[in-house]
């Protein structure tokens, strides 16, 4: 498929932040853009149509979920995976390496591929470079990421090397295919300078159509994903867009964009949302919250969603407190366009030049999450009992 970025603002260096879009066979997407994650085709609780409402161009799909279940060829004989979503934009789907090695119950790791214990119900699976881009054009996704080598940010130094290394083996695997969607480098390194620059610039000799910085918010501090973030994109082709995986809290973003990032894709709005977090200016609310019970107005009168559009902070408020489904797709749909309208207003501080004082402005009123806490919530997340 055919795949084309331009730079159209910004990118005065490689780790300058920039404006640009990204042209594909079905549409095109203005950047820094956010991609909303429909692991199994599927963003939660929504309808595409409440998605693109939200201001997406462009939606994420998981190639190892899909692949388990319900198949990548019943897909491919229904019409490919937009037909089957109901998504006429571009989607990217990731090959599902972080999750064959989050979810799944390893049984072996070798330069041929991963043996796996499925994590829905126990069969085994060898999943290859070569499956993972058997699926993913079955799929008919537009944009593809190859098969890569996952590992906790805090992995010893030499199982860091080795999987950067099969990470790069695994790509030009991949790329021999010449598969029908764009195929997508990704490099690893964890919180290693050195390595992370060295993957980066093997990668970049290979000129792919575009560059994925993976293997970050996987247990690293902030200011270790913001460092690393930096070290790839000074190191990757300026012509070509760079997307950096699973990352999606607002002042991230503002970090990664003034480091020159494209693209992101994350479950944190929606996961938010589904718990009653909602995002604005000054830092994330819980709108359980008492101080919530009465206000009868928006959360946010400037949003400009349908949510804060036509709902009180109270009714909010009142879903939540009675477990109301509308309350959890209410609160998506405020956070997906909470993000997507940030990417816009970078987009604009970008083109007027004047991003740096957006930034400044930006995250001295905005109010992370503590990071103890966050690590707490995603510790919790992931020991979640399973379906």
């Amino acid at each position: 498929m055919a795949l084309a970025f331009r730079l159209e603002g910004g990118g005065e260096g490689p780790t300058s932040p920039r404006a640009g879009t990204l042209t594909t066979d079905r549409g095109e997407v203005p950047t820094p853009a956010f991609m909303p994650v429909g692991t199994l085709a599927t963003v939660k609780a929504l309808t595409p149509d409440e998605v693109a409402g939200s201001g997406a161009r462009i939606a994420l799909v998981n190639a190892y979920h899909l692949y388990l279940r319900p198949g990548h060829r019943l897909i491919e004989s229904l019409g490919g995976v937009h037909r089957f979503m109901g998504w006429n934009g571009p989607i990217l789907s990731d090959s599902g390496g972080y999750q064959v090695f989050s979810l799944a119950r390893l049984l072996r790791v070798d330069d041929e591929g991963v043996r796996f214990r499925s994590h829905l119900d126990g069969s085994e699976h060898h999943y290859t470079p070569e499956l993972a881009i058997e699926v993913q054009s079955a799929l008919g996704v537009d944009i593809a990421m190859p098969l890569d080598h996952v590992l906790p940010g805090d992995a010893p130094a030499p199982d860091q090397r080795d999987a950067a290394e099969r990470t790069l083996r695994w790509f030009d695997r991949s790329r021999a295919l010449d598969p029908a969607p764009a195929l997508f480098a990704i490099v690893q390194g964890g919180v290693d300078e050195d390595l992370r620059r060295r993957h980066a610039r093997e990668l970049a000799a290979r000129k792919a159509p575009g560059y994925a910085i993976g293997g970050l918010s996987v247990g690293e501090s902030k200011a270790e994903q913001y460092a690393m973030t930096e070290v790839a994109c000074a190191d990757l082709p300026v012509d070509r867009p760079r997307y950096l995986m699973g990352v999606g809290s607002p002042e991230d973003l503002v970090h990664a964009v003034a480091a020159g990032v494209d693209l992101f894709d994350c479950v944190l709005p929606t996961r938010l949302g589904r718990t009653g977090s909602l995002f604005t200016d000054d830092g994330r609310v819980n709108i359980k919250s008492a101080r919530f019970r009465d206000r009868g107005t928006p959360l946010n009168s400037d949003c400009g969603c349908t949510t804060c559009g036509n709902y009180s902070a109270a009714y909010l408020n009142h879903l939540f407190r009675n477990d109301e489904l509308l309350g959890y797709r209410l609160a998506s749909i405020h956070n997906l366009c909470y993000i997507h309208r940030l990417c816009e207003r970078m987009r604009e501080a970008v083109l007027k030049g004047v991003f740096d004082a957006f930034a400044d402005e930006f995250l001295a009123r905005y109010q992370p999450a503590d990071e103890a806490a966050r690590t707490e919530q995603r510790a919790r997340w992931e020991t979640r009992p399973r379906a």
